[in-house]
């Protein structure tokens, strides 16, 4: 490959940049999801640098670094929105609820369309490709819902940040358990011995998960208190340094690092629900508050910044011959299909008849990319296309966009329609003195 000009690459990255921001408008405008636009974009690039004769250079280191940075800031944006408020509590823990379910049961069924339709899938390769592919994508979720209503924006925030934590868990645990057992799987005389093992392993990994949320809460107090002492102008960027070294550092101690960022999200969020009794004055909450409105915006843009960049390169990496399959077709459909099915069950249940436009705000990105390229390679099974992930990530997009459009002009015939009934009036006259005795004393 050629000497590429530095001042090339940069004008490359600021246009992209300067659309994505265009793309946002539009948008909240349109209600198509800018992701698919910035996937789009990434394709229109993967033609230009073939014909370049660029198409050969290998993204996906860059892929996955911007993953996991996108995939903690996104989580720790999410995190600084939800409010810990007393009568909110019932919400989060139905939301959570909600997610989990959802979570489990279209992994199952996911599983099952996979197993039967893709040669060379068993059981466990199964369940550990469908995992991602039934992870709701706050990266797309959150900035399509401002327009709704608060408390379905709230649901949507709480149970897309859910999934995605529980998500990412249950792909590490199905990988550590497929590594843990591969020599046990195949042996009936130790079936027993086996499922006693992995009861046991079940359990130490809820044992992980509790140490993870006690020493996230150990460093998120730590933080607080010594970065509301730091007079330096650059604590904020040393902040996001400190959270990536300890989000890297818990995935090298096989911890489940996504919950450090997202308990200091949720105790700087919510100071004064975390910091009570004596730690109350330990904490300097008008430098801490400081701290939190700066970090937020910092996040949000950093955020905005490196989905723009996953996005387009996922786009430039993906090949579209994948999708003219007819397996494809089917097996993507299909998985679709129960998706929908599911959701609405669990909605119907736990939220009863008000379930628009919920229902159809279930988008796969960029986790379900991510943890699809953390697939270790010896569970890669030759027989699953790649076009089933993009032809998902489309099709849940698209049909969260024909509701989000649907419900925008429900709204607005709504309100136009109130605005067109003309409001009713009477004249009004004092009334007289005789009237007014005859009012209080009728008998006279």
């Amino acid at each position: 490959m050629e000497h590429v000009d530095p001042y090339t690459l940069l004008i490359e990255a600021s246009l992209i940049i300067i659309l994505s921001f265009f793309f946002g408008i539009l948008s909240k405008k349109t209600n198509i999801p800018s992701v698919l636009m910035l996937i789009v974009l990434g394709i229109v690039l993967k033609f230009a640098l073939d014909a370049m004769g660029m198409g050969n250079i290998n993204f996906f280191p860059v892929l996955e670094i911007l993953g996991i940075v996108g995939l903690i800031m996104i989580v720790l944006e999410a995190a600084l929105e939800l409010k810990l408020e007393r009568d909110k509590y019932l919400d989060i823990g139905k939301s959570l609820l909600i997610a989990l379910i959802g979570l489990v049961l279209s992994t199952w069924v996911a599983a099952m369309i996979l197993e039967y339709f893709v040669e060379g899938m068993d059981t466990g390769t199964a369940w550990l490709y469908a995992t991602p592919l039934s992870i709701l994508s706050s990266a797309i979720i959150i900035p399509s819902v401002t327009g709704l209503k608060a408390s379905k924006k709230e649901f949507h925030i709480y149970e897309s940040t859910f999934s995605d934590i529980l998500g990412i868990m249950l792909f590490y645990f199905l990988e550590s358990q497929m590594h843990g057992g591969e020599d046990g799987l195949g042996g009936q005389g130790i079936e027993v011995a086996h499922q006693s093992s992995q009861l046991v392993e079940v359990l130490l990994y809820l044992g992980m998960i509790l140490v993870t949320i006690v020493v996230s809460l150990i460093a998120s107090y730590l933080i607080v208190l010594i970065f509301q002492n730091i007079k330096s102008h650059v604590k904020l960027f040393l902040l996001i340094a400190v959270l990536l070294f300890l989000y890297a550092l818990g995935k090298k101690a096989h911890l489940s690092s996504l919950i450090i960022i997202l308990v200091f999200g949720l105790l700087i969020a919510n100071m004064k629900l975390f910091f009570r009794g004596r730690l109350k004055q330990l904490l300097n909450y008008k430098q801490a508050l400081h701290i939190y409105e700066d970090l937020h915006v910092v996040t949000i843009e950093t955020a905005f910044v490196v989905r723009t960049f996953f996005f387009v390169i996922f786009g430039i990496t993906i090949s579209l011959a994948s999708l003219v399959s007819i397996n494809v077709a089917i097996v993507s459909l299909l998985i679709i299909l129960s998706i929908y099915l599911i959701r609405f069950a669990i909605l119907r249940i736990f939220i009863g008849k008000d379930i628009l436009p919920q229902l159809f705000i279930a988008p796969r990105g960029l986790i379900t990319i991510l943890l699809f390229y953390a697939i270790p390679e010896e569970f890669i099974v030759p027989g699953f296309e790649p076009g089933i992930l993009l032809f998902i990530i489309i099709g849940t997009s698209l049909v969260m966009t024909l509701a989000m459009i649907r419900d925008k002009n429900k709204t607005g015939a709504a309100l136009r329609k109130v605005g067109e009934t003309p409001v009713g009036y009477e004249r009004w006259r004092a009334p007289t003195l005789a009237e007014t005795i005859v009012e209080k004393d009728p008998e006279h």
